[in-house]
């Protein structure tokens, strides 16, 4: 892809002056592993020197474990992000499988960051989306076995183990650290706490309700 240029026209006193500014849109480096010791807070991870690299730092092992879905919810999500592997810094990429017992739930949810493409590769799912106001469109579907479906980006969304075994689903996102909300921690274990009248207000129920559902998350 070609650099990009920006260039600025103005006038300083008679004189006509033009400033240009050029980048890079793609990584002009073979890789930017991140240095996870850094202390310097940028949009991603600062880069460590690419002579100390290593094949580590683009792999990890583990994604064919089973992970323990013995939690209220009945599911488990094991992560691949820059996290746990620093290779992926600047890349846009990671990937993410997800285990769920029978009847359970990876709850509504949100990664404001990207887009996921799943792919079922054990049992039966139920999957879904919702789009935006006013029309709050609901996009569902059964999932069997190799199918695959797609979640756009920041868009709430859920998949629900619907078969009498065990389900697994691997997802990639396009971003190396898409990050997760998911509804109901967001407003029962935020901190500061945030008030129960505004919670009450949002879902139209007393507030003796507001006290019952947070304690189920303390």
């Amino acid at each position: 892809m070609a650099s990009t240029q920006i260039c600025l026209i103005g006038l300083l006193s008679v004189s006509f002056f033009v400033a240009c500014l050029a980048a890079d849109s793609n990584n002009i480096l073979d890789f930017c592993v991140a240095d996870i010791y850094s202390h310097v807070f940028v949009n991603g991870a600062p880069c460590k020197d690419p002579k100390t690299a290593h094949a580590d730092d683009f792999y990890f092992t583990g994604l064919d474990k089973q992970g323990n879905f013995s939690n209220p919810m009945g599911s488990k999500a094991t992560p691949v992000y820059v996290q746990q592997i620093p290779g992926l810094n600047t890349l846009g990429l990671s990937m993410v499988r997800v285990d769920f017992a029978p009847d359970g739930l990876n709850p509504p949810h949100t990664h404001p960051r990207a887009s996921e493409i799943m792919t079922l590769l054990e049992g039966t799912l139920e999957v879904g989306f919702i789009g935006t106001a006013p029309d709050y469109r609901h996009f569902s579907k059964i999932l069997n076995k190799g199918d695959v479906f797609v979640f756009p980006m920041g868009l709430l969304h859920y998949q629900r183990n619907v078969g009498k075994v065990n389900a697994v689903a691997i997802a990639a996102l396009n971003s190396q650290n898409p990050g997760t909300s998911s509804i109901a921690p967001a407003l029962f274990t935020s901190k500061p706490v945030l008030n129960d009248e505004i919670i009450s207000k949002t879902f139209l129920f007393d507030k003796k309700n507001v006290a019952i559902l947070r304690s189920k998350f303390n």
